[in-house]
């Protein structure tokens, strides 16, 4: 079974996510952490991000992803960057090389690997992006479409920057997330948007607990359906 969490920055979904898939005992893929991990390495080839010469770095990435049980861990050409990917200038660069055709074309075909072989491997995977059912697995058995609104999901990701050493103002980080949600959905490749058979959660007034219920209730409610 794939289950599939989409959805704009902050809405939960990682955390959602990650817990979910413990609780159904499927291993979790951050969809997201692939593009972080490009964006680290093309950063460090050309902190500016020059486009034509992260065509040519694109072909020479190694990427590893590796599921150890409780959560994934990646490595660059041989270096892990589990961590490193978390770094605020490192989400900047993959909100934007994220619109770029070779790098979504370099990641589609990875990620549905990944996935397929983990679903068939542990019995079910969950999968969390922005294109998670409309693009990269539009036949998922479930798709959940997170939403929240913008003030608590800049609150959110302040929180999680702080818990990483990373304290910046409320209105810097709410300005980011704005930005981002303006990227993501006027992309012209693979925008941010709801897949038509996805149900849309809005878990600004929720707490973890509740949106992993929430999302848990569907995935046993499929599951029954599909006797599986």
């Amino acid at each position: 079974m794939i289950v599939a969490i989409d959805g704009p920055a902050g809405a939960g979904k990682t955390t959602t996510a990650r817990r979910l898939a413990a609780r159904l005992g499927y291993p979790y893929l951050d969809t997201g952490a692939l593009y972080r991990a490009l964006a680290l390495a093309l950063l460090r080839q050309d902190p500016t991000l020059n486009r034509a010469r992260a065509s040519e770095v694109l072909t020479t990435i190694q990427l590893e992803v590796v599921w150890d049980g409780t959560q994934v861990r990646l490595w660059l050409n041989g270096e892990e960057v589990t961590e490193a990917i978390r770094a605020p200038e490192v989400s900047r660069a993959a909100s934007l090389i994220s619109a770029w055709p070779e790098v979504r074309a370099r990641l589609l075909e990875e990620q549905r690997r990944i996935g397929r072989t983990w679903a068939q491997r542990y019995g079910g995977v969950v999968l969390d992006g922005r294109d998670i059912g409309t693009v990269v697995f539009p036949e998922a058995e479930v798709k959940v479409f997170l939403v929240a609104d913008p003030h608590e999901r800049a609150r959110r990701r302040q929180q999680e920057l702080a818990a990483r050493g990373q304290r910046l103002p409320l209105e810097v980080v709410l300005r980011e997330v704005l930005e981002r949600d303006a990227r993501d959905q006027e992309r012209a490749l693979a925008p941010l948007r709801k897949a038509e058979d996805a149900v849309e959660l809005d878990t600004t007034a929720l707490t973890i607990e509740e949106q992993v219920q929430r999302v848990y209730e569907l995935v046993r409610e499929r599951q029954r359906r599909l006797h599986v």
